[in-house]
């Protein structure tokens, strides 16, 4: 990569966000990390226009406000956001959220790792996908 990349985790579990970021950080120190509670928050935030734009959104599925679902809707309809891989974080194995986030536009669906490793391992591997030859889920 040729820039410091820009990642958003949208969770509101503050644990996962901060380990998250962590893992991001321990990656390279140059990438950012941006943090929203929930996806009303990132919309907010996304739609101001803050800056850097995300590289990546992980979106968690079960939040309060707006739900990882209505988010990645929203994302998906935003023609300034709509090209942005949306990457499922969650702790569901549900087979039902896996088929209707891919069909919602989700580029990847992650169930969350319990180890610290396993998580950095998982964002390494979002960040050497080309997402734009990709549609549907990854891997």
């Amino acid at each position: 990569m040729t820039h410091a990349l820009t990642f958003m985790i949208v969770d509101d579990d503050a644990d996962d966000c901060e380990f998250f970021c962590e893992a991001v950080n321990e990656i390279n120190p140059l990438f950012k990390c941006l943090i929203a509670s929930n996806g009303e928050d990132a919309l907010i935030k996304l739609r101001g226009r803050i800056q850097p734009v995300p590289d990546f959104i992980f979106l968690d599925l079960n939040m309060q406000r707006m739900d990882g679902r209505k988010c990645l809707m929203e994302l998906k309809k935003d023609i300034n956001l709509k090209n942005i891989p949306v990457i499922i974080l969650t702790t569901s194995t549900a087979k039902k959220d896996i088929d209707e986030t891919k069909l919602l536009g989700a580029a990847y669906y992650l169930t969350k790792p319990s180890e610290y490793q396993k998580l950095r391992k998982e964002i390494e591997f979002v960040m050497a996908q080309n997402w734009s030859e990709h549609s549907g889920i990854a891997g």
